[in-house]
């Protein structure tokens, strides 16, 4: 089952065509990767389908349903939730309070909380209290997933977790994050440049070229096949 879908995208920042004819999908439960070099539109395929940029033609569908032009709040309330690279952490709010402000009402019995959260991120309880603008870029990373969950979502999109974080940070977020996509059946749209982070994630991964174009669709055992299939696409 298809939970997400884009359809032939078009977007523009203005009069700039950044991303022309984009279409790709996401199954239930299945982590997909997009990979590709800086500027050719892998974020604003993501802010595309929450609705910050939205398409000017072309359709995306949540579990089916066509929310092409949708405003964010209204895609965030089927489900989604977007965890941006800047991750946009609320400052002068405690960790708590940061966590609280995202809580979605949900009909389903097993809905996220805080308690729930802090399982899974230990350290961002040791700091509930700390102004979330002043934790480390690593908690402020997990901050920012523990606040996405909060919305109970079935589809994360995730964009750029590796950015300014240690390799062992890195590794920590993404064990985390693989975890409780696998044991929550969460669907993942990742946007990554560091190329072992969607390799361990990701099962099927777009190699996206300039204007949103995809150059090829692979699967990681396919990667695993030929691991200079990515890296020459990340690095020409």
């Amino acid at each position: 089952m298809k939970v997400l879908e884009l359809e032939n995208i078009n977007t523009y920042y203005g009069d700039s065509h950044v991303i022309q004819g984009l279409s790709l999908y996401v199954e239930k439960g299945e982590a997909v990767s997009i990979l590709g070099r800086n500027g050719v539109g892998k974020t604003t395929a993501l802010r595309s389908i929450v609705g910050l940029t939205p398409p000017r033609s072309g359709h995306i569908k949540i579990f089916g349903k066509d929310s092409t032009g949708w405003p964010p709040h209204k895609v965030v309330a089927q489900g989604i939730a977007y965890i941006p690279a800047e991750r946009h952490i609320f400052p002068g709010l405690s960790v708590e309070e940061n966590l609280k402000l995202a809580k979605r009402a949900s009909a389903e019995e097993d809905v996220w909380n805080i308690p729930q959260v802090y399982q899974y991120f230990p350290q961002l309880a040791e700091r509930r209290k700390q102004d979330g603008a002043t934790l480390s870029g690593g908690e402020q990373q997990m901050l920012a997933v523990g606040r996405g969950l909060m919305g109970n979502p079935e589809i994360m999109l995730l964009d750029e977790p590796s950015q300014g974080l240690s390799p062992i940070l890195v590794n920590t977020v993404v064990d985390i994050v693989k975890n409780l996509c696998d044991k929550h059946e969460i669907a993942l749209l990742l946007v990554e440049q560091n190329f072992r982070v969607p390799l361990k994630l990701a099962s099927r991964h777009y190699l996206m070229d300039v204007k949103g174009k995809i150059k090829r669709i692979l699967t990681t055992q396919e990667w695993l096949e030929d691991e200079e299939v990515v890296k020459k696409h990340l690095t020409v």
